[in-house]
């Protein structure tokens, strides 16, 4: 008999099948040292669908900024691009210049009198 020419099962069935219904290994690893404990690591592994972990209320990559383009960032971040925001309009309305932007003219109707474009005064 040729080798796995009994097994019913592909590779791709028992993916589907682990996918489907998910699988959990746990387990833990302890370092001591003349019964003092240095470290311990405990592992919990879920190996499970997207469609499977969301039914199971796993969705922290949906709110993990470098994992999902639809996070919109923290408040503090949020707020920040509203205020860079605001502060464009305001500059816009007055005519300030933005960072690396050089000062628009205003025109001789906007100088006070007796002042003139140099700078100097008559």
């Amino acid at each position: 008999m040729p080798y796995g020419s009994t097994s019913t099962s592909s590779l791709a069935d028992i993916l589907e099948r682990v996918l489907d219904k998910g699988i959990v290994i746990a387990g833990d690893i302890r370092i001591n040292l003349l019964d003092i404990e240095l470290l311990t690591i405990k592992l919990r592994i879920l190996i499970a669908s997207v469609d499977k972990a969301k039914e199971m209320g796993i969705d922290w990559w949906e709110h993990d900024p470098s994992l999902s383009s639809r996070h919109t960032g923290s408040p503090i971040e949020q707020e920040n691009r509203r205020l860079r925001a605001e502060l464009e309009t305001l500059r816009g309305e007055l005519g300030h210049p933005g960072p690396g932007e050089e000062a628009q003219d205003p025109g001789p109707a906007a100088r006070p009198p007796g002042r003139r474009r140099g700078g100097s005064t008559p």
